[in-house]
């Protein structure tokens, strides 16, 4: 009996690395936590798209936008982890552990394996609201208390983690609407249901661009070169620089040769010029990771919200 089992583990270990070598030898799943056609579900298309091509397999993206996220992170990481079930992680994994005391899974449940892109966020606003800046939009908010919208994509999401601290700074109060998804926020915005937004530029670059939205400013240190007319937060006098990331993960106990397998095939798609055409044409930036670095985005993230979302009373059960 005793013989039996050690050969059988002899058998176990010198099939693991055969596995890693041969994957894949099945599509892979993508899974993402928010809305096809949104910010979040165009690259990871990308991605997708060009790692199936890389690896001789379908990369499938499956769309599971609820719960900001955590129906998506959950899905993924109840799969095994043997590499056929991948998560387009972002700063939401952070955040939601920090937003719910039982998020349904834990940050070191992720293996992370690269950034795919950086982007800051832009202050949209539906054309209803007389404001043609931050500061007219600020008197505007002030002079009208709770009746200008905002739209957020959950309780506890970067939507309403950086809207609650654009009312602080400005001194303002918004009503909260919660979306699904950031399409159908932008829809609204356009139809004048919803006033005003805190998004990814990739979002609403194209309808800012056909005038059916106004961009009050962006999070980002400087000016972006997709949109060089929309100031500043800090031009505008409140001292905000706030980014967020995309990238892609497993679920933890993934064999480190696959793990570094798909990095380096995404890192040769993150540097390839038609990616980098489709988000920074959006004001992203197109970026790749070690798996290390981008753990370390990760661990940032969660220090960076913790403690506003106890501040604003965020944490859900």
């Amino acid at each position: 009996m005793r013989l039996t089992a050690i050969i059988a583990c002899g058998f176990a270990l010198a099939a693991a690395p055969a596995a890693a070598e041969d994957y894949p030898v099945r599509p892979i799943r993508l899974v993402v936590g928010f809305a096809a056609g949104g910010p979040t579900d165009i690259p990871a298309r990308f991605i997708a798209d060009k790692l199936g091509d890389r690896l001789g397999q379908r990369v499938i993206v499956e769309n599971k936008p609820a719960a900001a996220g955590r129906v998506a992170t959950r899905e993924a990481l109840s799969q095994p982890r043997d590499g056929y079930t991948l998560l387009l992680c972002t700063h939401f994994e952070s955040i939601n552990t920090a937003s719910y005391r039982d998020a349904g899974f834990r940050l070191d449940d992720i293996a992370p394996i690269s950034l795919i892109a950086e982007y800051y966020y832009a202050l949209s606003l539906s054309l209803r609201v007389p404001a043609e800046n931050f500061q007219s939009f600020v008197q505007y908010a002030k002079a009208h208390p709770d009746d200008v919208s905002y739209a957020t994509l959950g309780a506890g999401s970067a939507q309403e983690i950086l809207a609650r601290q654009l009312e602080k700074l400005a001194g303002i109060r918004m009503t909260r609407i919660p979306f699904r998804g950031g399409p159908q926020v932008v829809q609204e915005l356009v139809a004048q249901r919803v006033d005003f937004y805190v998004s990814p530029t990739l979002a609403v670059v194209p309808q800012y661009e056909s005038k059916q939205l106004r961009l009050l400013a962006v999070s980002a240190p400087e000016r972006l070169q997709k949109l060089p007319d929309v100031p500043t937060l800090k031009e505008a006098g409140i001292d905000y620089v706030r980014y967020g990331w995309l990238g892609v993960c497993a679920g933890k106990g993934t064999p480190a040769p696959i793990i570094d397998r798909l990095n380096h095939e995404i890192g040769v798609i993150v540097a390839t010029p038609d990616y980098r055409a489709l988000v920074e044409s959006a004001g992203s930036i197109a970026m790749s990771s070690t798996p290390a670095q981008l753990g370390g985005v990760i661990k940032q993230t969660l220090d960076d919200v913790a403690a506003t979302i106890q501040e604003f009373g965020l944490q859900l059960e």
